[in-house]
């Protein structure tokens, strides 16, 4: 019965590791949206984001990222602002 204690938590452990390694990290999503300037581009160059926030014509689209989080501002279909925050720069 011990071994089955173990086995698992050892799984799980075994199963998390690939898709933590799969996220991309600021730098990898600022790189990948450079010269996006259309929120059509963006959706193409990076997929749909975590995070949709909307105040009329304005949206913040918000990236999780393995170290932080990246945020575009759009303005009607306009990408207007790149920000990075949170977790150490790698």
């Amino acid at each position: 019965m011990p071994f089955r204690r173990l086995l698992v938590p050892a799984l799980a452990v075994a199963l998390a590791l690939p898709l933590a390694a799969c996220e991309p990290s600021k730098e990898d999503l600022l790189t990948k949206a450079e010269t996006v300037e259309t929120k059509a581009q963006l959706r193409e160059a990076l997929g749909q984001p975590d995070d949709i926030q909307k105040l009329g014509p304005i949206e913040t689209w918000t990236y999780r990222a393995k170290n932080g989080e990246v945020t575009f501002l759009i303005a009607g279909e306009v990408v207007t602002l790149k920000t990075a925050s949170g977790g150490a720069t790698q």
